[in-house]
């Protein structure tokens, strides 16, 4: 996104107050209540339930049941839980390599004020390791397969990757005001320059989040593809953008982009879009915990410092996982 203005801070606005105060929501005590209630429902033996990760969604592995519980974590954000369900299904019915829902169990299911859907655990406790974490080489290929299917009847939505952004914005927790007028300028901005890209590949069905942290080596040792909130029927290149920024802004290893780029045949960051979604990309990562900023005061400071990197336009900041 072309921007050749110095940076600076917000110019004077009305008086900051952040929104309204509100007990955090997306608590472990809360999630945890809300898988108990799903296992009850479901049949299932939650007994030893470990928390594998609370940040945009909360994920559960129930090792009895061998079973991943995965709770959405925004109202706003819910709408995507029924897209997601019928993705999974598609994939089933064409023996992608995917992660596939627990037979069985309603999907989606509603608990504890929160919407869920239970999944197969493909990597269950106890099982010995079936081969190495997969690999740049691993997403190319299925990504390759997957921009190779004809999309799903009835459609998947068309890709629109700042509608989540000004969802998260309409359910932000405790977001300081200067911080939402820097994010809604900004989301302006990135929409307008949106606009002027134009694109080198094909439109297929997008995985929408693709990155090595949403790849899985099942314990037969095939590697699937998991995480369908975002999957959408869009431009190819936005595939190949989340391996590419996270060099820059996480430090993963520079094999990792490389090599994605030979394996499928294209290198997103010589393509003279890759500014502009770049700009998308960061954008999303900044506000993808906006519903729960209350709820994690890791994920808070965190926040912090990929906003502030964006508000004075450091593109070298480096940026840590939200825990």
């Amino acid at each position: 996104m072309a921007d050749d203005s110095p940076a600076r801070p917000d110019p004077p606005g009305p008086p900051d107050r952040p929104d309204p105060p509100g007990r955090a929501r997306f608590t472990a005590a809360a999630t945890r209540r809300a898988v108990a209630e799903i296992a009850a429902r479901a049949g299932l033996d939650d007994a030893g339930a470990v928390l594998v990760k609370r940040t945009v969604n909360a994920v559960y592995r129930l090792p009895r049941a061998g079973a991943i519980v995965r709770i959405t974590g925004s109202a706003a954000m819910t709408h995507r839980v029924a897209k997601v369900v019928r993705v999974a299904g598609w994939l089933a019915d064409r023996h992608a390599p995917a992660v596939r829902l627990m037979p069985g169990v309603p999907a989606p299911v509603e608990a504890g004020g929160f919407v869920a859907t239970v999944w197969v655990d493909a990597t269950p406790t106890g099982a010995s390791p079936a081969g190495p974490p997969p690999r740049a080489g691993d997403l190319a290929a299925l990504l390759r397969a997957l921009h190779a299917l004809d999309p799903p009847r009835p459609p998947l939505p068309r890709w629109d990757p700042l509608d989540d952004v000004r969802r998260r914005l309409s359910d932000a927790e405790s977001l300081p005001g200067a911080d939402r007028r820097f994010l809604e300028r900004m989301t302006e901005r990135v929409t307008a320059a949106l606009g002027t890209v134009r694109y080198a590949l094909p439109t297929a069905v997008v995985h929408g989040d693709a990155h090595l942290g949403n790849l899985i080596r099942a314990a037969d040792g095939r590697v699937l593809m998991c995480d369908f909130d975002a999957t959408s029927v869009g431009p190819a290149e936005w595939d190949l953008v989340p391996v590419a920024v996270g060099r820059v802004r996480f430090g993963h290893d520079p094999r990792a982009h490389r090599d994605l780029a030979r394996e499928y045949g294209f290198d997103v960051t010589a393509w003279e879009g890759f500014a502009v979604l770049r700009a998308v990309r960061e954008l999303k990562l900044v506000t993808s915990v906006l519903p729960v900023l209350a709820s994690s005061t890791t994920v808070a400071a965190q926040f912090r410092i990929r906003i502030d990197s964006l508000r004075y336009r450091d593109a070298d900041a480096r940026w840590s996982p939200y825990r």
